[in-house]
């Protein structure tokens, strides 16, 4: 029994110096990477190239429910967390080792604004690193509604657009504070996936997204299982 005692302790250390020589490796690899991006474009500056796009939408210009909606499928510890979500990476981490493969990213709104503007789409682990030292940095630079403005002018909504401004003309022939609900809600999904969920590629699929963007909010609060259905009645109606 000592000997079996002695033979888990040695295997648990052994697992143990592993981790965190392979967490450590990448840690530094990320925080390289990171320093290169910001060493080539800082912080101000990006900003600045982002604000200065024809389209740039601010929030003031934005329905509230195409804010509720993305904080609520994207990332509804917002406004409470420092750039990172403990909670979603720890999720995400268990997931992705069942399933040994990335199928679930946990990143936050301040990620994603730092994958956008800094770093390619690809999914390696060290760039992963890179977003959660980007992530401090935007965090440390701008308000949570810079970061999220920012965010929405970052995101890529298919057939070109880039901006909510041009996704809300382009899909809905209108500006985006004159969305309905129904709408707002339909572009808040397309991001996670352009090419998959925009109306345009597959209307059915888009729909789809688009519930599971309106069981999110209702899921946090934003709108009651009642108001999500009007608002799935109201807009089938007016786009039929």
């Amino acid at each position: 029994m000592k000997i079996l005692k002695k033979l888990i302790i040695i295997i648990t250390t052994i697992i143990i110096t592993i981790f965190t020589s392979i967490v450590g490796y990448f840690t530094i690899k990320g925080y390289n990477m990171y320093k290169e991006a910001i060493e080539t474009i800082s912080i101000a500056d990006k900003i600045e190239e982002v604000k200065s796009k024809p389209n740039y939408t601010e929030l003031e210009e934005i329905p509230k429910t195409y804010i509720n909606a993305v904080i609520g499928v994207e990332d509804h510890r917002f406004y409470n967390h420092n750039g990172i979500d403990i909670i979603s990476i720890g999720r995400a981490m268990i997931n992705d080792i069942r399933k040994m493969s990335f199928v679930e990213g946990g990143s936050t709104i301040t990620q994603q604004l730092a994958k956008n503007t800094y770093f390619t789409q690809e999914k390696k682990i060290e760039r992963k690193f890179a977003e959660v030292f980007m992530s401090f940095k935007f965090e440390e630079t701008c308000s949570k509604d810079e970061i999220l403005e920012l965010y929405i002018n970052t995101s890529f909504f298919g057939d070109n657009c880039y901006t909510v401004k041009e996704a809300s003309r382009h899909y809905f022939n209108k500006e985006p504070i004159n969305m309905t609900d129904y709408e707002s809600i339909m572009l808040a999904g397309i991001p996670n996936a352009p090419s998959v969920y925009a109306p345009t590629s597959n209307l059915e699929l888009a729909k789809q997204r688009q519930k599971q963007v309106l069981n999110k909010m209702v899921e946090y609060k934003y709108i009651t299982e009642s108001e999500a259905n009007i608002i799935i009645s109201k807009g089938q109606d007016s786009h039929n």
